[in-house]
């Protein structure tokens, strides 16, 4: 239980660094790593305006360093990126 109700504070400090990110259902962990899939592989951006996977995932990293959130909120999403960056990896 208190697992899935921190991956709801992370899932919810991750939105809040991006504008115009809504989640309907606020699933936790798999939304998470969805939403962050989605954006390493830029599926947001024009098809011919998509950036390499490891210069999104310095730009995200970069965005989240330089954010508001707490050292702890910080870790929490950065290493979340990293798990999806390292299952991207092994898929492409």
């Amino acid at each position: 239980m208190k697992d899935n109700v921190r991956q709801e504070a992370v899932l919810e400090a991750y939105l809040s660094l991006w504008n115009n990110r809504k989640v309907a259902d606020g699933g936790g962990r798999e939304v998470l790593s969805e939403l962050i899939r989605r954006e390493l592989l830029d599926e947001n951006a024009h098809p011919r305006a998509r950036k390499p996977v490891l210069e999104k995932f310095y730009l995200c990293i970069k965005r989240v360093m330089g954010s508001a959130l707490s050292e702890e909120m910080k870790n929490a999403i950065v290493i979340s990126y990293v798990t999806e960056l390292e299952r991207l990896r092994f898929r492409l």
